[in-house]
C-alpha cells in the first residue's frame, strides 16, 4: 500500500516523478505528492485526490532547477487523506517519504515533544521524519540508523537532507528496490515504476541503507559499505499498456488462456517439477483477498482427491492465533506480490515452528519468494488492475497441479491439453456476460450460494463483484440457507448458483429452487443445462482438477460489465489497494 519512487540523476526529476506515480496507482492512495530539492531549497507539492490533481497543481507552479526528488502516493493510515497528511513531510533538514506502519509513533512523538519538536501532521511519518531530524548532525547513515533502531513496525523510507545531493533509502518490511539507470539511480516500491527508465536494479535487505547519486549507488548496513548483486527484471516496457483494451482488468482477464498455457507447460512436460505433498501429514493454506479463495478451492481438491488433512486460514488470523505444526506440516502461502504484510508475517512464524513453507507467488523477486523453503512460480507478469483476475486463475491452476500430482495420476497433458482453448472460448462470449450484468446492475444485494468446491468460487465472485462495482454482494454455503440467510430473499433479489460438482449437483439445485419460490432472480453458473430459472452460463464438463478454471472468468467478466454499467473506477476501485503491505 501507498508508492514511493525516487530519483537521483541529470535530468529534471518531475516527468520520472509523476510517470513513477501513474505506474504505482494500482497500490491505492488517496492522495500524492512530490518534493525536489537543489543546493539551496527543497520544494515540496501535495495534493489530495488523483495524481491527475497533484500534475496539475505542479504544472501551475514555476518549479525550481533540480535533478533529486521524491514521491509518494499515499493510503491514509495515521490521519485522514488532506494536504497536510500528505506526503512527502519535511522537519528541519529532512524529507522524507513512507511507505508502512509506524506502530511506536504515538511514544515516540511524546519523546520529542517533550524536546520542543513542534508536529503539524498526523501522521506516523511526519514523527519519522522528526526523529530522523532529531538524530542529525551531518552523518545521513549515522542519522537514519540511529532513528530507525528505534522504529518497530514496518517502513520503506526515501529520504532528502537539505545538505546533500544525495537520496537515500532504507526499508524494513516493505517492498523497496534500489534502479540502476544510465542518466541516475532511483528508488521505487516496485519495478514498474521505473521500467521506462531501468531494467537494472537492486534488493536491499532489511535495515540496509541505500545512498545514490547521479552516478553512484552504495548500499550500507551496520555503517559499513556492502556489495550487492544488480539483477535485470524480466519485464517489458508494453506490460504497462492496455494494448487496445479499454480496462486494465479486461486485459488482465483475456491474457488468462496464453497466460495459463505459459504457467502449465513446464508442469505438463515434467511432473517432477511438481512438489510432492504426500509426505506431509497436514497442511496449512495461508493467505488474504482472493488468494484464500484460491486456497479454499486447493483445501477441498487436496482433501477428496488425495486424502491428505488441510486447513485453510487467513493470514491475518493465523499469524495471531494459536498453531500447531511442525516438521511434518507444509505450510503454503498463497500471494500475487509476494509482499503481503500478513503472509510474510505468517510464512515466518511457520518457520520458527520448524514447518517447511512453499510459495505460490508471482513475483520472483518478492520477500515471500525469497525467504519461503521452495517456491512454486506463476508466469502472470505485472497485474496493474487492482482486483485481480490473473493471477487468481492462475494460483487455481497450481493447486490442480499439486492435487493432482499428490493423487497418484500421471496423464497430465491428457487434463490439461484442452484448457486455455476452452478458457478463450468461455471470454469469448460477451454478450452472454453483459446481458447477465443488465439485469443485475441496479440492484443493492447480491447473493452467491454454492457447495464445498462451488462454494469456494462463490467467495471469489462475490467478492470480484463488490470490489469493482460496490454492490453489496455475500456468499455462503447453500446448504446454510434455511439457517437464517433466506430471510434476505426479496422479489428480483439476484442470486448466483454455483453447480459444478456432480456430487452435490441435486442439493444445490433444490436449495436454488427454495429461493427461486421466494423471488429471486436466479442465474444459474453449471458445467451442465440446469432449467427454470432466469439466466443461466454452461460451461465444459473437465476434470473436478481443473474445472474452476472454466467458471471464474465468467463471473469476472460479468463483474466487470456489472461495474463498468455502473460507471464506476474499475482498475482502482476506492478505498482498495493492490498489494497490502502493511497491517
Amino acid at each position: 500500500m501507498c508508492g514511493i519512487v525516487g530519483y537521483a540523476g541529470t535530468k529534471h526529476p518531475k516527468d520520472i516523478l509523476l510517470d513513477g506515480l501513474k505506474a504505482l496507482e494500482y497500490r491505492g492512495y488517496d492522495s500524492a505528492g512530490i518534493a525536489i530539492k537543489n543546493e539551496k531549497k527543497v520544494q515540496v507539492i501535495k495534493s489530495v485526490g488523483k495524481i491527475k490533481y497533484l500534475e496539475d497543481k505542479i504544472n501551475n507552479n514555476s518549479l525550481i532547477d533540480s535533478n533529486l526528488g521524491i514521491a509518494h502516493t499515499r493510503w491514509a493510515t495515521h490521519g485522514a487523506p488532506t494536504e497536510t497528511n500528505a506526503h512527502p513531510h519535511n522537519v528541519g533538514k529532512v524529507t522524507l517519504v513512507h511507505n508502512g506502519i509506524i506502530e511506536n509513533a504515538g511514544e515516540i512523538k511524546n519523546k520529542l515533544i517533550s524536546k520542543g519538536v513542534i508536529f503539524n501532521s498526523d501522521t506516523d511519518t511526519e514523527v519519522a521524519a522528526s526523529l530522523i531530524n532529531y538524530y542529525y548532525s551531518g552523518d545521513q547513515i549515522k542519522a537514519i540508523e540511529k532513528a530507525t533502531s528505534e522504529l518497530a513496525g514496518s517502513y520503506a523510507f526515501g529520504i532528502l537532507f537539505d545538505d546533500s545531493d544525495m537520496l537515500f533509502a532504507v526499508k524494513k518490511g516493505s517492498p523497496l528496490i534500489v534502479g540502476i539507470g544510465s542518466d541516475g539511480n532511483y528508488i521505487a516500491s516496485d519495478i514498474m515504476a521505473i521500467i521506462n527508465y531501468t531494467k537494472r536494479y537492486i534488493l536491499p535487505e532489511e535495515d540496509e541503507i541505500a545512498a545514490l547519486s547521479a552516478n553512484s549507488f552504495k548500499i550500507f548496513k551496520n555503517g559499513k559499505e556492502i556489495k550487492k548483486e544488480i539483477l535485470t527484471a524480466d519485464v517489458s516496457v508494453e506490460a504497462k499498456s492496455k494494448q487496445g483494451y479499454e480496462h486494465y482488468m479486461l486485459k488482465e482477464i483475456m491474457e488468462e488462456p496464453l497466460l495459463l498455457e505459459n504457467t502449465l507447460k513446464p508442469f505438463a512436460d515434467d511432473m517432477s517439477l511438481i512438489p510432492d505433498l504426500k509426505e506431509y501429514s497436514e497442511i496449512h493454506i495461508v493467505a488474504c483477498g482472493s488468494a484464500i479463495y484460491a486456497g479454499m478451492i486447493g483445501k477441498t481438491l487436496l482433501e477428496e482427491k488425495a486424502a491428505i488433512r488441510v486447513y485453510c486460514e487467513v493470514a491475518s488470523e493465523y499469524r495471531y492465533k494459536k498453531v500447531i505444526c511442525d516438521k511434518n506440516t507444509l505450510v503454503i502461502l498463497v500471494s500475487q506480490s509476494g509482499e503481503t504484510a500478513d503472509t510474510i508475517a505468517a510464512m515466518r512464524k511457520a518457520k520458527d515452528m520448524g514447518a517447511d513453507t512453499l510459495a505460490i507467488v508471482n513475483v520472483k523477486s518478492s520477500t515471500i519468494a525469497r525467504e519461503s523453503d521452495e517456491q512454486i512460480f506463476i508466469e502472470a507478469g505485472p497485474e496493474i488492475a487492482v482486483a485481480t483476475t490473473k493471477a487468481y486463475i492462475l494460483q487455481v491452476a497450481i493447486f490442480g497441479l499439486l492435487a493432482y500430482k499428490a493423487s497418484g495420476l500421471k496423464n497430465l497433458k491428457r487434463e490439461i491439453g484442452n484448457l486455455p482453448r476452452l478458457v478463450k472460448e468461455i471470454l469469448d462470449d460477451r454478450d452472454t456476460y453483459l446481458k447477465i450484468a443488465h439485469h443485475i446492475y441496479k440492484n443493492n444485494d447480491v447473493f452467491f450460494i454454492g457447495r464445498k468446491v462451488d462454494y469456494a468460487m462463490c467467495m471469489e465472485g462475490s467478492l470480484k463483484l463488490k470490489e469493482v462495482s460496490y454492490i453489496h454482494s455475500e456468499a455462503y454455503q447453500a446448504g446454510e440457507l434455511k439457517h437464517g440467510t433466506i430471510s434476505l430473499i426479496e422479489e428480483g433479489t439476484p442470486v448466483f448458483g454455483i453447480i459444478t460438482d456432480d456430487d452435490i449437483r441435486d442439493k444445490t439445485i433444490s436449495n436454488i429452487a427454495e429461493v427461486k419460490s421466494r423471488g429471486a432472480k436466479v442465474i444459474t453458473v453449471s458445467n451442465e443445462n440446469v432449467t427454470g430459472y432466469d439466466l443461466g452460463v454452461v460451461v465444459p464438463k473437465i476434470s473436478d482438477f481443473f474445472q474452476p478454471i472454466l467458471v471464474v472468468p465468467c463471473l469476472q467478466l460479468i463483474a466487470y460489465e456489472v461495474a463498468k454499467l455502473r460507471g464506476c473506477d474499475i482498475d482502482k476501485p476506492k478505498n482498495l489497494a493492490k498489494s497490502v503491505t502493511v497491517e
